[in-house]
């Protein structure tokens, strides 16, 4: 873990990012006292399934046909 003091981390922002990036985690401090951690974030592992509700989902036979004349004049 590396310790930078406030001023340091504002001037060398994107160098310390890229390092917190990179899995260094980086203590901020305030004259000497830690305050706050910059770390990597872990992303979500979370995949995406694709076709889950095939079969459970209709569409009505009409879904594409004009509205009714009374409806549509209420969008112009």
């Amino acid at each position: 873990m590396k310790t930078v003091n406030i001023y340091e981390a504002k001037t060398h922002l994107s160098s310390l990012v890229d390092q917190a990036a990179a899995g260094t985690d980086i203590i901020i401090a305030r004259a000497g006292r830690p305050l706050v951690r910059l770390t990597k974030l872990e992303r979500g592992k979370r995949k995406i399934k694709y076709g889950v509700l095939k079969g459970r989902i209709k569409v009505p036979a009409g879904f594409d046909e004009p509205l009714p004349p009374e409806i549509q004049s209420m969008f112009e």
